[in-house]
């Protein structure tokens, strides 16, 4: 919708993915969301563009294939993956899964640009989580060594800290291999979690709304501590709470995709950003909650619980960002009033709340 309004042709490509993990999971997100025929009949009706959709999947060659033959994209934003490291940890089918979805799709985009549309620049998203958290600070995509006296420049080295995060890897190392091989044109994203309910767009019409996740499996942790605090459970901290993400506005994302493809990256180019604008840890997020959600009449607790995940709790994390703020990125800052109005939406839509989906239940085992 935002590159539509901006007068751009749209083609999007879906598979329902996330519809079809809400109904085996019973899940759903807290405001309800029409599927995308009704959304693009609303699109149209309110701003008389249309943005047209193909339902499919991305790992079928063959569809995906006609899709570039007939659209003909001057560029491509892939987003097409399963996103939640949760469910890739969920057991070996959900690995097996993510694994299989995430690299053969991108492998798919990568040969039907190779064959079909060579000029294309693609816009990847990728993720701060493919880095993990070095002790050194962490550069925008490349880093330059000197090992026994020679210098060389190669890919920052990358530690997962999921099934869903090691595809995110491979991704990337597909993409470079593309581009040094084949002189395609491509650029990676690689965005820390989103905080952020609306945008320009989604303001038309409810109808319009975003995914409002706050369950394990697609939600996000401001999402989820808003929930919390909105319903009287404490704010679940796992573990002791100083884990440091670099963490990003919605709008703030669609700056950087439009950001990305108005500065294409030359062929044979791989190009890499560190998408995200402010760095905070877990304790950081539920203060800030906890301080709003007071002022507004709860009494909010912040409670530890034991860490579901295995990662460091206490770490170094120094990650670059410099990319796209020198590409005109003006960014959004989370404040008191956004969690005010985070909170008056969960307010808003309390009857939807699943009460036995806020809850972590999966291990990494």
């Amino acid at each position: 919708m935002f590159l539509s309004a901006k007068g751009h042709d749209i083609c999007v490509v879906d598979n329902y993915f996330k519809r079809r993990i809400e109904k085996e999971l019973h899940i759903k997100p807290l405001i309800p969301v029409p599927d995308l025929q009704e959304r693009s009949r609303v699109w149209n009706a309110i701003t008389g563009k249309i943005i047209q959709l193909k339902i499919g999947d991305i790992c079928d060659y063959t569809f995906l294939s006609e899709v570039f033959k007939v659209f003909e994209p001057e560029s491509v934003v892939h987003f097409a993956e399963q996103p939640s490291a949760p469910y890739s940890m969920m057991d070996r089918d959900k690995a097996v899964f993510t694994l299989t979805n995430n690299l053969v799709g991108t492998v798919n985009v990568i040969f039907v640009l190779k064959e079909f549309s060579p000029d294309t620049h693609l816009v990847k998203l990728g993720t701060m989580g493919e880095y993990g958290t070095p002790n050194i600070d962490i550069e925008e995509g490349y880093l330059e060594i000197e090992h026994n006296g020679r210098k060389d420049r190669m890919l920052f080295p990358k530690k997962p800290g999921s099934i869903y995060h090691m595809s995110k890897v491979h991704d990337s190392d597909e993409l470079y291999f593309s581009a040094r091989i084949w002189d395609l044109r491509i650029t990676d994203l690689n965005q820390g979690p989103v905080y952020g309910i609306e945008t320009d767009e989604t303001q038309m019409d409810e109808r319009l709304a975003t995914c409002f996740y706050y369950d394990e499996i697609f939600g996000t942790v401001l999402n989820r501590f808003t929930v919390q605090a909105v319903t009287g459970i404490p704010l679940t901290v796992y573990g002791k709470g100083r884990q440091i993400r670099g963490y990003i506005n919605i709008r703030d994302v669609l700056q950087c995709v439009e950001l990305a493809l108005k500065h294409p990256s030359r062929k044979g180019e791989f190009k890499v950003f560190n998408q995200f604008t402010e760095q905070y840890s877990v304790l950081d997020l539920a203060a800030s909650v906890k301080k709003v959600a007071d002022r507004l009449g709860y009494s909010v607790k912040i409670q530890s619980i034991k860490n579901p995940r295995r990662e460091d709790e206490e770490h170094y994390y120094n990650a670059k960002h410099t990319g796209l703020v020198e590409l005109g990125l003006q960014p959004a800052y989370l404040t008191e009033e956004m969690i005010v109005g985070f909170i008056r939406k969960v307010e808003a839509n309390k009857e939807n709340i699943l009460m036995d989906r806020i809850m972590p239940k999966i291990t990494w085992g």
